[in-house]
């Protein structure tokens, strides 16, 4: 008989705990969809409709004054390896460590 009953109560357990869950995934769904519509610029569900939310760009896409930048904030230009080895070594032989390893080679 009491194994019965602790069959019961684990089963009622089990029960209680999937059906949180569940739960838990819909309440977990429901606030991504209000999360993604609000960055959307669409107003939350209890806002109200007067309210809408604007989406805010990143403070590194802002200049000074608070506008955004409307240029490319990175311009790459390709150089040949011959010039990127030139001034590899400018650089290395610039350095405070290069001119002493060079004096105690000579």
């Amino acid at each position: 008989m009491l194994h019965l009953i602790y069959i019961l109560a684990f089963t009622v357990l089990a029960l209680i705990a999937i059906v949180n869950l569940f739960r838990n995934l819909l309440t977990l769904n429901v606030a991504e969809v209000r999360r993604t519509h609000s960055h959307l610029g669409y107003p939350f569900a209890g806002g109200g409709a007067n309210r809408q939310m604007q989406p805010t760009p990143h403070p590194e896409l802002l200049d000074e004054s608070g506008r955004v930048v409307n240029e490319p904030l990175l311009v790459m230009r390709s150089l040949s390896v011959e010039d990127a080895r030139e001034r590899l070594d400018a650089l290395y032989n610039s350095s405070p460590d290069a001119r002493n390893d060079t004096r105690e080679d000579e």
